[in-house]
């Protein structure tokens, strides 16, 4: 069960959690742990570092986008390359009318992300299978979201491809990074330009190494022919 540092530490980003909400989190950590038995989910399944690099990063995430109104209550949110659903069902569960999609590459994933929101009883909550540079092609989903978000998914000249096609003209891609936060974001003055965006980073209040939250706003629609096929991004980054 998540220890009382959960809740108290929750409670400093502005956050208060409920007990259902505990209880959730509570739920979150045991299947994570159960699957983490057969599938590989995340590096370290054990419930202190699911609680202090998981669930607390990304409610401090959350906690920052809507402190600067990144993130409203009913915002239309996907996770790109969700995994085990770090930011975006944590998100969910402390921001419950968000309306979530999360995206992931690996059928072995998305069978727990199903099993997750399941368990979780969560609303509005949807589950694709596929590559970000095919499913950003597809008519419900390329410029369908207010806001995407991203952890630990690809170099950010990369990411910026395969996310900001998701989000509306005035949309936001918000992914977090780590030491290298401000050479990544020198590195994409040309993937910005070429995708339509203008990006700023600013700090995530969390212990630890220092991160940086990234924010790519969508200034004008992306051109068609992004993002280029699959593999292409990471292997030759705008």
């Amino acid at each position: 069960m998540p220890s009382p540092r959960l809740r108290t530490e929750a409670a400093t980003y502005g956050v208060v959690l409920s007990d259902e909400q505990v209880a959730q989190f509570d739920a979150y950590a045991r299947l994570l742990g159960q699957w983490s038995e057969r599938v590989n989910l995340v590096s370290d399944a054990s419930e202190d570092v699911v609680e202090r690099r998981h669930f607390l990063e990304s409610i401090a995430l959350g906690a920052a986008l809507r402190e600067r109104e990144l993130l409203r209550p009913d915002s239309g949110v996907i996770d790109v390359g969700s995994g085990a659903g770090f930011p975006g069902v944590v998100l969910k569960l402390v921001w419950s009318s968000l309306r979530l999609t999360l995206l992931e590459a690996t059928g072995k994933k998305t069978a727990f992300l199903d099993a997750l929101v399941g368990a979780l009883g969560l609303s509005d909550v949807t589950v694709r299978t596929g590559r970000a540079e095919e499913l950003a092609h597809e008519a419900g989903l390329r410029g369908a979201f207010d806001l995407a978000v991203a952890r630990a998914v690809a170099p950010l000249p990369a990411l910026l491809e395969l996310t900001l096609p998701f989000v509306r003209t005035g949309g936001r891609v918000a992914a977090v990074k780590g030491s290298r936060a401000a050479a990544e974001l020198a590195a994409s003055r040309l993937a910005l330009d070429a995708l339509g965006a203008r990006a700023l980073a600013m700090p995530l209040r969390v212990p630890g190494p220092p991160q940086r939250i990234i924010v790519a706003v969508k200034q004008r629609e992306t051109p068609s022919e992004y993002p280029r096929r699959t593999g292409v991004p990471q292997k030759q980054p705008l």
